[in-house]
């Protein structure tokens, strides 16, 4: 992977990571959904600033992903694109005040030694 492509592949992910800190915030706007809300719910998120933004980061983010494709196999793009895996957790931890278990911690680690190991070239 060059230079160009990985920033491709940067912006894939931060762009994605971007649109779930916005579809997080929106979601807490709207509040918990349940039987008797599930429709005002459903409309309130063609109205909520937030959700939209959310929405629209990922469909840049899949835009950016989409140009990757163009110059890399899937075999390498698609394990790469699981980074934003990570920075959402790192997004949660440092945001929105959420812990990270061990155990999580580990899986992220394993996240990102597989996409080392894909991406690595000789």
């Amino acid at each position: 992977m060059n230079w160009q492509e990985f920033c491709l592949l940067l912006t894939s992910v931060l762009v994605s990571v971007a649109g779930q800190f916005f579809l997080k915030l929106g979601a807490a706007k709207l509040g918990k959904v349940n039987s008797a809300n599930t429709v005002s719910h459903i409309l309130s998120i063609a109205t909520t600033p937030e959700l939209l933004a959310g929405l629209g980061c990922y469909g840049l983010g899949a835009l950016a992903y989409i140009l990757l494709l163009t110059r890399v196999n899937l075999s390498i793009a698609g394990p790469s694109a699981s980074l934003v895996y990570v920075f959402s957790v790192l997004l949660g931890y440092f945001i929105f005040k959420e812990s990270i278990p061990l155990v999580r911690l580990v899986g992220l680690g394993l996240i990102v030694s597989g996409v080392i190991l894909v991406v690595w070239q000789k």
